[in-house]
C-alpha cells in the first residue's frame, strides 16, 4: 500500500520506464526501415545516370519508363532533339523507344515520327511503323508504311527509307507512290536531297500530270 501511494504521489517516477520502452520500439522499427531507405537511394544512384542519351537532347518522365530487362530500357512517348550540319533543328518522337541507355548508339523505335526544319521556314515530316535511330551518325532507318510529307503539298509513300539527318538526305530503293500539286507519280525508287529541294526518281517512273500543274 505504501509503494502504491508513493507511485501516485510521484507520477514522474514512471516516466523513465515509459521512455525506455518507446526508445526500444523506435530502434526495432528502424532496423526494418533503414535498409529499405538505403536500398531505394542506391537504386536512384544507379538508375538515374542511365537516362542520359549520348549526343541528343532527350525528354522523358520517370513514369514513362515501361520496362527494364538486363541492359535494355524501354520508354514510352520518347522525344529526341538534334540539329543538322547547318544547325537546323530536327526532332524524333516515338510511341516506344527501346534499348535506351547511356552509351547506346542505336535506339529501336515504334511508330516513329521525324520533324525536320527547312531553311526557308518550311518543314518535312516522315513517319513509319518502326525505325532505328543512330545517335552518333544521326541517321534514321524507317520500315513499314513509310510516309513523307513536305509542307509544299507533296507526299510520298514507300515500304522503307534511310534518312541522313546531318545532310538532309532521304533514300529508298523500294517502289514509291507520290502525289501533290504536280499530279500522281509511281517510281521504283527515290532520293531526296537538301530536304526536298531536289528529288530524283530511279527505275521505271510514271507521272500523271494534274491539269492544275499547267496553270499559272
Amino acid at each position: 500500500m505504501d509503494n502504491y501511494e508513493q507511485a501516485i504521489s510521484d507520477p514522474t517516477s514512471a516516466v523513465p520506464a515509459m521512455k525506455g520502452r518507446q526508445y526500444s520500439r523506435f530502434v526495432s522499427v528502424m532496423k526494418y526501415f533503414l535498409p529499405l531507405i538505403a536500398a531505394a537511394i542506391g537504386g536512384l544512384v544507379i538508375f538515374l545516370p542511365m537516362l542520359k542519351v549520348e549526343n541528343s537532347a532527350f525528354s522523358i518522365n520517370i513514369s514513362d519508363v515501361k520496362s527494364r530487362d538486363g541492359d535494355s530500357l524501354s520508354i514510352v512517348n520518347a522525344k529526341f532533339i538534334g540539329a543538322d550540319n547547318k544547325k537546323q533543328p530536327f526532332s524524333i518522337t516515338a510511341d516506344l523507344a527501346r534499348n535506351v541507355l547511356k552509351g547506346t548508339e542505336q535506339i529501336q523505335l515504334e511508330m516513329p515520327k521525324a520533324d525536320i526544319a527547312i531553311n526557308e521556314g518550311g518543314w518535312l515530316v516522315l513517319s513509319a511503323k518502326s525505325g532505328l535511330y543512330d545517335q552518333k551518325k544521326k541517321s534514321l532507318n524507317l520500315t513499314g508504311n513509310v510516309n513523307l510529307f513536305h509542307d509544299s503539298g507533296y507526299e510520298f509513300t514507300t515500304t522503307d527509307a534511310q534518312i541522313n539527318l546531318k545532310n538532309g538526305i532521304a533514300l529508298s530503293n523500294s517502289p514509291v507512290n507520290g502525289q501533290g500539286p504536280f499530279g500522281e507519280l509511281m517510281s521504283q525508287g527515290i532520293r531526296i536531297e537538301e530536304k526536298g529541294k531536289r528529288i530524283f526518281f530511279s527505275g521505271k517512273t510514271k507521272l500523271i500530270m494534274s491539269p492544275k500543274a499547267f496553270k499559272e
